[in-house]
Protein backbone atom coordinates (compact mmCIF):
# COMPACT_ATOMS: atom_id res chain seq x y z
CA UNK A 1 0.00 0.00 0.00
CA UNK A 2 2.88 2.36 0.80
CA UNK A 3 4.43 1.77 -2.61
CA UNK A 4 1.05 2.26 -4.31
CA UNK A 5 0.63 5.58 -2.54
CA UNK A 6 4.06 6.64 -3.78
CA UNK A 7 3.09 5.69 -7.32
CA UNK A 8 -0.15 7.67 -7.08
CA UNK A 9 1.72 10.72 -5.74
CA UNK A 10 4.20 10.54 -8.62
CA UNK A 11 1.37 10.17 -11.14
CA UNK A 12 -0.41 13.23 -9.74
CA UNK A 13 2.88 15.14 -9.86
CA UNK A 14 3.39 14.12 -13.48
CA UNK A 15 -0.11 15.28 -14.41
CA UNK A 16 0.51 18.65 -12.78
CA UNK A 17 3.94 19.02 -14.46
CA UNK A 18 2.48 18.30 -17.91
CA UNK A 19 -0.29 20.84 -17.27
CA UNK A 20 2.28 23.51 -16.35
CA UNK A 21 4.20 22.54 -19.48
CA UNK A 22 1.17 23.32 -21.64
CA UNK A 23 0.65 26.66 -19.89
CA UNK A 24 4.30 27.65 -20.38
CA UNK A 25 4.35 26.68 -24.06
CA UNK A 26 1.08 28.50 -24.67
CA UNK A 27 2.44 31.62 -22.95
CA UNK A 28 5.41 31.56 -25.32
CA UNK A 29 2.98 32.73 -27.99
CA UNK A 30 1.39 31.49 -31.20
CA UNK A 31 4.10 33.06 -33.36
CA UNK A 32 6.61 30.33 -32.45
CA UNK A 33 6.55 27.56 -35.11
CA UNK A 34 5.56 24.10 -33.91
CA UNK A 35 8.96 22.61 -34.77
CA UNK A 36 10.72 25.22 -32.64
CA UNK A 37 8.37 24.44 -29.74
CA UNK A 38 9.12 20.72 -30.13
CA UNK A 39 12.86 21.41 -30.09
CA UNK A 40 12.73 23.38 -26.83
CA UNK A 41 10.34 20.87 -25.24
CA UNK A 42 12.52 17.87 -26.12
CA UNK A 43 16.01 19.36 -25.72
CA UNK A 44 15.44 20.85 -22.27
CA UNK A 45 13.53 17.75 -21.13
CA UNK A 46 16.80 15.85 -21.51
CA UNK A 47 18.41 17.86 -18.69
CA UNK A 48 16.42 16.34 -15.77
CA UNK A 49 16.66 12.91 -17.43
CA UNK A 50 20.47 13.08 -17.55
CA UNK A 51 20.63 14.23 -13.92
CA UNK A 52 18.33 11.37 -12.91
CA UNK A 53 20.46 8.81 -14.76
CA UNK A 54 23.37 9.48 -12.39
CA UNK A 55 21.19 8.10 -9.56
CA UNK A 56 19.60 5.20 -11.48
CA UNK A 57 21.04 3.38 -14.50
CA UNK A 58 24.02 5.67 -15.18
CA UNK A 59 24.43 8.03 -18.16
CA UNK A 60 26.17 5.41 -20.32
CA UNK A 61 23.23 3.02 -19.94
CA UNK A 62 20.88 5.55 -21.57
CA UNK A 63 22.18 4.71 -25.04
CA UNK A 64 22.47 0.94 -24.64
CA UNK A 65 19.71 -0.83 -26.52
CA UNK A 66 19.02 -4.17 -28.12
CA UNK A 67 16.19 -2.84 -30.33
CA UNK A 68 17.26 0.33 -32.17
CA UNK A 69 14.70 -0.22 -34.93
CA UNK A 70 11.82 -0.29 -32.48
CA UNK A 71 13.15 2.86 -30.81
CA UNK A 72 13.15 4.56 -34.20
CA UNK A 73 9.55 3.59 -34.94
CA UNK A 74 8.37 4.51 -31.44
CA UNK A 75 10.16 7.88 -31.65
CA UNK A 76 8.78 8.64 -35.11
CA UNK A 77 5.21 8.03 -34.03
CA UNK A 78 5.75 9.77 -30.68
CA UNK A 79 7.21 12.83 -32.37
CA UNK A 80 4.20 12.90 -34.70
CA UNK A 81 1.98 12.99 -31.63
CA UNK A 82 4.04 15.84 -30.15
CA UNK A 83 3.91 17.91 -33.35
CA UNK A 84 0.17 17.35 -33.72
CA UNK A 85 -0.51 18.07 -30.05
CA UNK A 86 1.47 21.32 -29.99
CA UNK A 87 -0.20 22.42 -33.23
CA UNK A 88 -3.58 21.80 -31.58
CA UNK A 89 -2.42 23.75 -28.51
CA UNK A 90 -2.22 26.88 -30.67
CA UNK A 91 -5.85 26.50 -31.73
CA UNK A 92 -7.71 25.09 -28.72
CA UNK A 93 -8.36 26.17 -25.12
CA UNK A 94 -6.53 24.11 -22.48
CA UNK A 95 -9.69 22.30 -21.37
CA UNK A 96 -10.53 21.24 -24.94
CA UNK A 97 -7.10 19.85 -25.81
CA UNK A 98 -7.00 18.05 -22.45
CA UNK A 99 -10.43 16.55 -23.06
CA UNK A 100 -9.49 15.20 -26.49
CA UNK A 101 -6.34 13.72 -24.97
CA UNK A 102 -8.51 11.54 -22.74
CA UNK A 103 -9.47 9.52 -25.83
CA UNK A 104 -5.95 8.05 -26.02
CA UNK A 105 -6.56 5.12 -23.59
CA UNK A 106 -9.69 4.20 -25.54
CA UNK A 107 -7.74 4.17 -28.81
CA UNK A 108 -5.11 2.04 -27.04
CA UNK A 109 -7.71 -0.61 -26.15
CA UNK A 110 -8.81 -0.84 -29.79
CA UNK A 111 -5.23 -0.97 -31.12
CA UNK A 112 -4.21 -3.59 -28.56
CA UNK A 113 -7.03 -5.81 -29.81
CA UNK A 114 -6.06 -5.29 -33.46
CA UNK A 115 -2.26 -5.37 -33.18
CA UNK A 116 -1.52 -7.42 -30.06
CA UNK A 117 -4.58 -9.67 -30.34
CA UNK A 118 -5.60 -8.79 -26.78
CA UNK A 119 -9.07 -10.00 -25.93
CA UNK A 120 -11.64 -7.23 -25.53
CA UNK A 121 -14.52 -8.56 -23.46
CA UNK A 122 -18.05 -7.17 -23.34
CA UNK A 123 -17.24 -4.81 -20.46
CA UNK A 124 -14.34 -3.13 -22.24
CA UNK A 125 -16.25 -3.18 -25.53
CA UNK A 126 -19.19 -1.41 -23.90
CA UNK A 127 -16.85 1.16 -22.32
CA UNK A 128 -15.30 1.90 -25.73
CA UNK A 129 -18.76 2.49 -27.24
CA UNK A 130 -19.68 4.80 -24.34
CA UNK A 131 -16.39 6.67 -24.76
CA UNK A 132 -17.15 7.20 -28.44
CA UNK A 133 -20.39 8.83 -27.34
CA UNK A 134 -18.29 11.20 -25.26
CA UNK A 135 -16.15 12.01 -28.31
CA UNK A 136 -19.31 12.88 -30.23
CA UNK A 137 -20.29 15.32 -27.49
CA UNK A 138 -16.84 16.93 -27.48
CA UNK A 139 -16.92 17.22 -31.27
CA UNK A 140 -20.20 19.16 -31.32
CA UNK A 141 -18.72 22.62 -30.67
CA UNK A 142 -16.01 21.88 -33.25
CA UNK A 143 -18.25 20.92 -36.16
CA UNK A 144 -20.20 17.92 -34.90
CA UNK A 145 -20.15 14.20 -35.57
CA UNK A 146 -21.05 14.61 -39.26
CA UNK A 147 -18.09 16.91 -39.72
CA UNK A 148 -15.92 14.36 -37.91
CA UNK A 149 -17.03 11.63 -40.32
CA UNK A 150 -16.70 13.82 -43.43
CA UNK A 151 -13.35 15.35 -42.53
CA UNK A 152 -14.83 18.77 -41.72
CA UNK A 153 -13.94 18.78 -38.04
CA UNK A 154 -12.26 21.96 -36.84
CA UNK A 155 -8.50 21.97 -37.33
CA UNK A 156 -7.78 22.08 -33.61
CA UNK A 157 -10.05 19.15 -32.78
CA UNK A 158 -8.75 17.11 -35.70
CA UNK A 159 -5.14 17.70 -34.67
CA UNK A 160 -5.87 16.83 -31.03
CA UNK A 161 -7.64 13.57 -31.94
CA UNK A 162 -4.82 12.64 -34.33
CA UNK A 163 -2.31 13.29 -31.54
CA UNK A 164 -4.30 11.02 -29.22
CA UNK A 165 -4.32 8.27 -31.86
CA UNK A 166 -0.53 8.52 -32.33
CA UNK A 167 -0.08 8.39 -28.54
CA UNK A 168 -2.14 5.20 -28.47
CA UNK A 169 0.24 3.64 -31.00
CA UNK A 170 3.11 4.67 -28.71
CA UNK A 171 1.49 2.75 -25.85
CA UNK A 172 1.51 -0.38 -28.01
CA UNK A 173 5.18 0.07 -28.85
CA UNK A 174 6.14 0.64 -25.22
CA UNK A 175 4.33 -2.55 -24.22
CA UNK A 176 6.49 -4.43 -26.70
CA UNK A 177 9.71 -2.69 -25.64
CA UNK A 178 9.31 -2.74 -21.86
CA UNK A 179 10.49 -6.35 -21.56
CA UNK A 180 14.02 -5.55 -22.78
CA UNK A 181 14.43 -1.76 -22.63
CA UNK A 182 14.92 0.51 -19.63
CA UNK A 183 12.37 3.28 -19.16
CA UNK A 184 15.14 5.89 -19.13
CA UNK A 185 16.48 4.59 -22.45
CA UNK A 186 13.07 4.76 -24.10
CA UNK A 187 12.62 8.36 -22.97
CA UNK A 188 16.18 9.31 -23.97
CA UNK A 189 15.85 8.13 -27.56
CA UNK A 190 12.40 9.66 -27.90
CA UNK A 191 13.48 13.08 -26.59
CA UNK A 192 16.68 13.02 -28.66
CA UNK A 193 14.74 12.15 -31.82
CA UNK A 194 12.23 14.96 -31.19
CA UNK A 195 14.99 17.48 -30.47
CA UNK A 196 16.84 16.61 -33.71
CA UNK A 197 13.64 16.66 -35.77
CA UNK A 198 12.57 19.97 -34.25
CA UNK A 199 16.01 21.45 -34.93
CA UNK A 200 15.83 20.35 -38.59
CA UNK A 201 12.49 22.12 -39.08
CA UNK A 202 14.05 25.29 -37.67
CA UNK A 203 16.25 25.52 -40.78
CA UNK A 204 13.13 26.67 -42.65
CA UNK A 205 10.70 27.79 -39.94
CA UNK A 206 12.07 29.73 -37.02
CA UNK A 207 10.81 32.77 -35.14
CA UNK A 208 13.05 35.31 -33.39
CA UNK A 209 12.55 34.92 -29.65
CA UNK A 210 12.46 37.49 -26.92
CA UNK A 211 13.98 36.59 -23.57
CA UNK A 212 10.49 36.13 -22.16
CA UNK A 213 9.45 33.74 -24.93
CA UNK A 214 12.66 31.75 -24.55
CA UNK A 215 12.17 31.44 -20.79
CA UNK A 216 8.64 30.12 -21.25
CA UNK A 217 9.83 27.57 -23.83
CA UNK A 218 12.69 26.40 -21.61
CA UNK A 219 10.34 26.14 -18.62
CA UNK A 220 7.94 24.09 -20.73
CA UNK A 221 10.73 21.70 -21.68
CA UNK A 222 11.99 21.28 -18.12
CA UNK A 223 8.46 20.72 -16.77
CA UNK A 224 7.83 18.20 -19.53
CA UNK A 225 11.03 16.41 -18.57
CA UNK A 226 10.07 16.23 -14.91
CA UNK A 227 6.60 15.05 -15.89
CA UNK A 228 8.10 12.30 -18.04
CA UNK A 229 10.35 11.17 -15.18
CA UNK A 230 7.58 11.15 -12.57
CA UNK A 231 5.25 9.30 -14.92
CA UNK A 232 7.93 6.68 -15.66
CA UNK A 233 8.75 6.10 -12.01
CA UNK A 234 5.08 6.00 -10.97
CA UNK A 235 4.77 2.69 -12.83
CA UNK A 236 7.57 1.22 -10.73
CA UNK A 237 5.47 1.59 -7.60
CA UNK A 238 1.92 0.93 -8.80
CA UNK A 239 0.11 -0.91 -11.57
CA UNK A 240 -0.92 1.02 -14.70
CA UNK A 241 -4.56 0.05 -14.15
CA UNK A 242 -4.46 1.59 -10.66
CA UNK A 243 -2.80 4.79 -11.87
CA UNK A 244 -4.84 5.35 -15.05
CA UNK A 245 -7.81 7.15 -13.41
CA UNK A 246 -5.47 9.78 -11.97
CA UNK A 247 -4.65 10.95 -15.51
CA UNK A 248 -8.05 12.60 -15.54
CA UNK A 249 -7.06 15.08 -12.83
CA UNK A 250 -5.47 16.95 -15.75
CA UNK A 251 -8.90 18.41 -16.47
CA UNK A 252 -8.92 20.10 -13.06
CA UNK A 253 -5.66 21.87 -13.83
CA UNK A 254 -6.72 22.66 -17.39
CA UNK A 255 -9.89 24.39 -16.19
CA UNK A 256 -8.05 26.28 -13.41
CA UNK A 257 -5.12 27.41 -15.56
CA UNK A 258 -7.33 28.09 -18.57
CA UNK A 259 -9.64 30.36 -16.57
CA UNK A 260 -7.11 32.23 -14.43
CA UNK A 261 -4.22 32.49 -16.92
CA UNK A 262 -5.96 32.70 -20.30
CA UNK A 263 -9.52 33.73 -19.32
CA UNK A 264 -10.87 30.61 -21.07
CA UNK A 265 -14.32 29.35 -20.09
CA UNK A 266 -14.78 25.65 -21.01
CA UNK A 267 -17.75 24.81 -23.20
CA UNK A 268 -20.37 22.71 -21.44
CA UNK A 269 -20.54 20.08 -24.20
CA UNK A 270 -16.77 19.61 -24.10
CA UNK A 271 -16.87 19.13 -20.33
CA UNK A 272 -19.82 16.74 -20.63
CA UNK A 273 -18.05 14.70 -23.29
CA UNK A 274 -14.86 14.66 -21.24
CA UNK A 275 -16.84 13.39 -18.25
CA UNK A 276 -18.26 10.52 -20.34
CA UNK A 277 -14.83 9.57 -21.72
CA UNK A 278 -13.32 9.83 -18.23
CA UNK A 279 -15.99 7.55 -16.78
CA UNK A 280 -15.45 4.97 -19.53
CA UNK A 281 -11.67 5.08 -19.18
CA UNK A 282 -11.83 4.89 -15.39
CA UNK A 283 -14.23 1.94 -15.60
CA UNK A 284 -11.79 0.05 -17.83
CA UNK A 285 -8.87 0.85 -15.52
CA UNK A 286 -10.67 -0.09 -12.30
CA UNK A 287 -12.00 -3.32 -13.80
CA UNK A 288 -8.56 -4.30 -15.13
CA UNK A 289 -7.04 -3.59 -11.72
CA UNK A 290 -9.64 -5.76 -9.99
CA UNK A 291 -9.22 -8.61 -12.48
CA UNK A 292 -5.44 -8.40 -12.02
CA UNK A 293 -5.78 -8.70 -8.25
CA UNK A 294 -8.15 -11.67 -8.61
CA UNK A 295 -5.71 -13.42 -10.97
CA UNK A 296 -2.81 -12.79 -8.59
CA UNK A 297 -4.85 -14.21 -5.69
CA UNK A 298 -5.62 -17.38 -7.68
CA UNK A 299 -1.94 -17.81 -8.59
CA UNK A 300 -0.89 -17.43 -4.94
CA UNK A 301 -3.50 -20.01 -3.91
CA UNK A 302 -2.11 -22.64 -6.26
Amino acid sequence: MQHSSRGIALKLGATFAFSVQYVALKLAGNTVPVGEVVFFRAFFALAPLLVLSFYTVGPAALIRTARPGLHLMRSAIGSSSMFLGFAALKLLPLADITAFGFVQPIFAVILAALMLKEKVGPHRGFAVVVAFGGVILMAQPHGGVLAMAMGGLSAGAGLALSAALCSAFVVIFIRQMSATEKSETIVFYFMSFCAVLGAITMIWWRAPLTWEMAIWLILGGICGGFGQIMMTFSYRYAEPSLLAPFDYTAMIWAVIFGYFVFAEVPMSLVLAGAAVVTAAGAYIAVREHRLGRELASRVEAV
